[in-house]
């Protein structure tokens, strides 16, 4: 759920609009500019608005937006992991996986074919080790709150999709070669550790991440949805008329994947 992500059915067409019918099933990220996605009728921009195949659900199509372009684009742009499996070579460590974006990026890490560690709370591990996950740890224990693999892994790439942590977290665990923990919620501390290790040419780099929507992106995602490579995890679904409360659930981080607004049917 997100104020800019949208999935539904075309019933208008700017100008010169020629990629689109009335009728069209689409998914779309209208952009913290524009916003207006909690709504009954919303504007698409449509260079970040994309067909649905028949088989991916208008819920699949709004959860995709945020969380499913930024666990691809974190693991495949900043982590070099690449979806044709060849990746079997790297570990990735994905935390507060049981979330939206952590749910998608440790299915997309497992389509590269790498290792997965993951961390969430306890009543989520089997959740996330039926997402794909190889070892699955309690973020409140003492390995969980040190990032550790229970096989002594150590890390080429971290996903940290939870609140701010210091690099020197996550410097214990990582492998020694240019490993990566690429931070998704970034904070000026992250980009002041990311500027001053670009100045000292340091081996392990924090990378702040901005997720940037792109229609092929999106399409690659409803594609791997409609081929049953990637599952869409949804705590709840709730009446536009709630979207208040739904709002609220997600904000205090009670939820478990993604929390979508409905609008009557499609």
């Amino acid at each position: 759920m997100a104020g800019t992500d949208l999935a539904g059915e075309v019933v208008g067409l700017g100008p010169g609009v020629t990629s689109f019918a009335i009728g069209d099933k689409v998914a779309s990220w209208t952009g913290t500019a524009i916003g207006g996605a909690l709504a009954e009728y919303a504007v698409a921009p449509i260079k970040s608005t994309v067909k649905r195949p028949a088989n991916v659900s208008a819920v699949d199509g709004a959860a995709l937006g945020i969380a499913g372009q930024s666990a691809l684009q974190s693991l495949r742009d900043y982590g070099d992991i690449k979806l044709d499996g060849s990746s079997n070579n790297k570990n990735v460590l994905v935390t507060a996986a049981s979330g939206g974006v952590g749910t998608y990026a440790v299915q997309i890490a497992k389509l590269g074919g790498a290792h997965v560690t993951a961390t969430c709370g306890s009543r989520n591990i089997d959740l996330i080790k039926s997402l794909g996950a190889d070892e699955v740890v309690d973020y409140k224990t003492p390995e969980g709150a040190k990032f550790q693999s229970p096989s002594g892994k150590k890390y080429d790439v971290v996903i940290h999709c939870a609140d701010y942590q210091a690099f020197g977290a996550f410097k214990p665990q990582l492998a020694s070669t240019m490993a990566k923990v690429i931070d998704l919620t970034p904070s000026p501390k992250s980009l002041v550790t990311a500027g001053w290790q670009g100045l000292t040419f340091a081996s392990h780099r924090f990378v702040p991440f901005l997720m940037k929507s792109k229609s092929d992106d999106l399409a690659l995602l409803c594609n791997l949805v409609s081929e049953g490579k990637l599952r869409t995890v949804v705590d709840s679904t709730t009446p536009l008329s709630r979207a208040e409360e739904a709002w609220q659930k997600q904000i205090d981080g009670h939820s478990t994947g993604k929390v979508v607004i409905t609008v009557g049917e499609e």
